[in-house]
């Protein structure tokens, strides 16, 4: 296309009336994750309670020193299929992380059935987040375990934490808002957040928005092994098992990585277009508690407000909530506060009468950066299918955690309105929420 047939085409459209009373909608969602590399993959595998979590073999713990045996690996990872139009020599010069995060974003476009040319590329943007970015090839530097990392020109491209979202975006052709957020465990939140606020705002009509992780290196596994007992599992036996929220046996989460990218849009042009829809995204909020570092409130009120702001800005309340997906990171302090929520937003609720709640991470483990995106995707699958999906590995559940959980399989339930919660260190406490398309 000439750039006089691009400014024919496009004409006008770079700055549309505000669009804050449209609704957002997801209309993609590309996934690459341990076992997992569709869509339908990722659903049959969180609803069907299929662990990924195995046997660690990215590293040796015993030698490392850390008890530690456990984590959701992707194992035989191909671009090719999901990138067909990028030169090898090209792909020579990224890195894994940046190829998974790549084929992830160009499968959330596809999901969505976005033709190329069907959208103005001023008009879709692309927003990531990850809480460490490329650790592995900084490892492998500092180390001195790749001697040639800094010998050609992909050095450039490896290192740096935004580079998966520009070098999406170069692939993709999205020329609007193009950013990567770092904060932990609520970057994921909060990515959509921003994406929200352009689409909104009238300043974009599609948004790609996701997350990337890659953490299964002895030196992140033990900075988790440092803060004691109960926060990196050391499940030995049934690595499957390693990750059990809410349980009175928990002892912590297990490492995990990947890519999931959401296509959020303007309801009106997915509608235009007759795009599928999934479900539709309504608010997110985020609070920064400035309290203890590491330790989210105990007493459950500061996160029930949040989620209350959330709800209020989507024009609900907690009595229309249907179903949480929870962080569910099986450690104590993080089980017990979601718990506690729970009753701060319900303190007149009987255990029965309380919404259902569930977490993902004992088929994922602990993504961090990510993990509010797979929450995000995992509940607008719940919404289209009607169907909430379980926290497995929950046998005998802690007294403090005593509340409606999902364990029995998936269960079929009517699911008009979710919340997703996400928490993080420094202090962070972050919601989405999500419903039935309109």
């Amino acid at each position: 296309m000439t750039d006089n047939d691009f400014r024919q085409k496009y004409s006008g459209s770079t700055a549309p009336p505000n669009r804050a009373d449209d609704g957002v909608v997801v209309t993609g969602i590309g996934v690459i994750l341990p076992g997992t590399l569709t869509r339908d993959q990722f659903w049959e595998n969180i609803s069907g309670g299929r662990s990924q979590v195995g046997r660690l073999t990215r590293f040796d713990g015993e030698q490392a020193g850390l008890p530690v045996y456990a984590a959701a690996e992707i194992t035989d990872f191909d671009h090719h299929g999901f990138l067909p139009e990028l030169p090898d020599a090209h792909a020579a010069k990224y890195s894994r992380e940046i190829l998974v995060v790549m084929s992830a974003v160009a499968q959330a476009r596809r999901d969505a059935g976005l033709a190329d040319g069907e959208v103005d590329p001023r008009r879709l943007g692309l927003v990531m987040s990850s809480s460490r970015g490329p650790s592995s090839w900084w490892r492998e530097v500092l180390t001195g375990a790749d001697p040639a990392a800094f010998g050609d020109k992909g050095a450039m491209f490896r290192g740096l934490p935004g580079c998966p979202a520009s070098l999406s975006a170069i692939y993709t052709g999205a020329q609007g808002l193009v950013t990567t957020l770092s904060n932990a465990c609520v970057g994921g939140h909060q990515a959509v957040g921003v994406a929200l606020r352009e689409l909104r705002s009238g300043a974009a009509d599609v948004m790609l928005v996701g997350g990337h992780e890659f953490p299964i290196i002895p030196e992140v596994a033990a900075c988790y092994r440092a803060m004691g007992h109960g926060v990196l599992s050391s499940e030995r036996e049934d690595p499957s098992r390693a990750v059990r929220p809410y349980s009175a046996d928990r002892e912590g989460f297990a490492l995990g990585e990947g890519s999931v990218v959401l296509c959020l849009e303007r309801a009106r042009h997915a509608a235009a277009r007759g795009a599928r829809v999934y479900a539709q995204v309504l608010s997110a909020a985020s609070l920064n508690e400035a309290a203890h570092p590491t330790t989210m409130d105990l007493t459950g009120k500061v996160t029930a407000g949040v989620v209350e702001d959330a709800l209020a800005q989507a024009g609900r309340s907690a009595a229309d909530v249907d179903y949480l997906c929870a962080h569910g990171t099986a450690t104590r302090y993080n089980d017990i506060a979601e718990s506690r929520a729970l009753r701060a937003l319900y303190p007149d609720r009987s255990v029965a009468q309380l919404p259902p709640l569930s977490s993902n991470k004992p088929i994922y483990g602990h993504t961090f950066g990510m993990a509010g995106i797979i929450n995000v995707a995992a509940t607008s699958l719940m919404i289209h299918h009607q169907v909430i999906a379980p926290t497995i590995n929950l046998t005998a559940t802690d007294p403090e955690c005593d509340h409606d959980h999902v364990f029995e399989g998936p269960r079929p339930a009517r699911v008009d309105l979710a919340v997703s919660m996400s928490f993080a260190f420094g202090s962070q406490t972050s919601v989405v929420t999500v419903g039935t398309p309109q």
